[in-house]
Formats: C-alpha cells, structure tokens, sequence
C-alpha cells in the first residue's frame, strides 16, 4: 500500500477518533428535552415533481363529480393514487374533465367522453366512452400495460396511453391532478 496513502487514512481515522472522544462525553450528558432543537427532515416521495408551468381551471359541480368518478374507479381498480393523478391530468387536458359527447364539426375524429376516446380505435363504444367508470377504467387499462408508468414523468405515461398529436400537454395539469386526488382519495 502506498505510504502516503496509509499515513493519510490514519490520519483520518485518528481525527475520527478523537472527535468521538472528546464529542462522546458532552453528547452523553446532553439533556435532549432542554437542548433539542428542531430540525428539518427533507421527506423523500416517488412521485415525480410536476414539470413546466403549470395551469388551473375552477371546477364545477359536474367536474368535480368526474374527478371522483376516476378517483373511485381507480380505487376499484386497485391502483395508486399515482394512477389517478395520471387519469385526472389526462381528462383535464382531453375534455377539463367534460363528459363529453358528439361535438359536430368541432369533434376530433369520433373522440367522446372524459378521455376523448374513439370507438374507431378499439376504446369502446359511444354509450361505453361516455361512461366516467368505463373510461377511466379503459384508459388505466392501457396505463397498465406501460413499463415503469409509476415513475415516469405523467406527461409520458399519459401520451404512451394517449397518443395525443400534443404529447406535452398533460404536464401542465399534474399540479391541479395531484391536488384532486389528495383532496378526494379518502372521502
């Protein structure tokens, strides 16, 4: 072993030695109750942070019902929250959380429903689109089958299932999904 090297991994040890000794006795006598002080724990999550700006929209009273409907589903399910983050950001870019159906000229293709899914792309039919727990359940249905949709950035994981001609729309509304969830999960 180099000489050098040996003498500077004593010296450290040697340091860390007597850093404990003279540190030991004071620690031990320590009154925890009177000498504590708060500290700040940083908590670590799984859940990816949102990217990019962000964006809100007031709900109303359907909306909010169709939040909840895909919170439950995806509880039915047996899925994470993280999947209904997921599906709600999703509906929040496709329709804001519309139910909606046919659109006329202002329809994308045969798109319907919360997802703005096409029967002509194997989703479902109308009646079936346009059924919050169907859709929900349709779309966690292909969020499943994507490798690593748990950890991945929502925006990707939802265009995997999606998509979209928009592949990073859905980023913008992780904020206000993530803010549906913690609000209805448990009620």
């Amino acid at each position: 072993m180099n000489t050098i090297f040996r003498k500077s991994m004593l010296s450290v040890a040697g340091l860390a030695f007597a850093g404990g000794v003279f540190a030991g006795p004071i620690a031990a006598h320590a009154n925890p109750a009177v000498d504590a002080k708060p500290v700040a724990v940083a908590v670590q999550t799984n859940a990816p942070k949102p990217q990019g700006d962000q964006s809100h929209i007031t709900l109303n009273d359907e909306q909010t019902a169709n939040a909840k409907a895909i919170i439950a589903a995806t509880k039915k399910a047996g899925l994470p929250e993280r999947a209904a983050v997921i599906s709600i950001a999703t509906s929040l870019q496709e329709s804001k959380l519309e139910n909606l159906g046919h659109l006329g000229d202002m329809n994308d293709h045969d798109s319907l429903g919360l997802f703005q899914q096409r029967p002509s792309s194997g989703w479902g039919t109308p009646e079936q689109i346009t059924d919050p727990e169907y859709s929900t359940t349709a779309f966690l249905k292909g969020l499943k089958q994507v490798d690593g949709w748990q950890d991945m950035p929502l925006t990707d994981a939802a265009q995997t299932v999606q998509v979209s001609a928009y592949p990073d729309a859905y980023a913008q509304w992780e904020q206000q999904a993530t803010d549906l969830v913690a609000q209805h999960w448990n009620s």
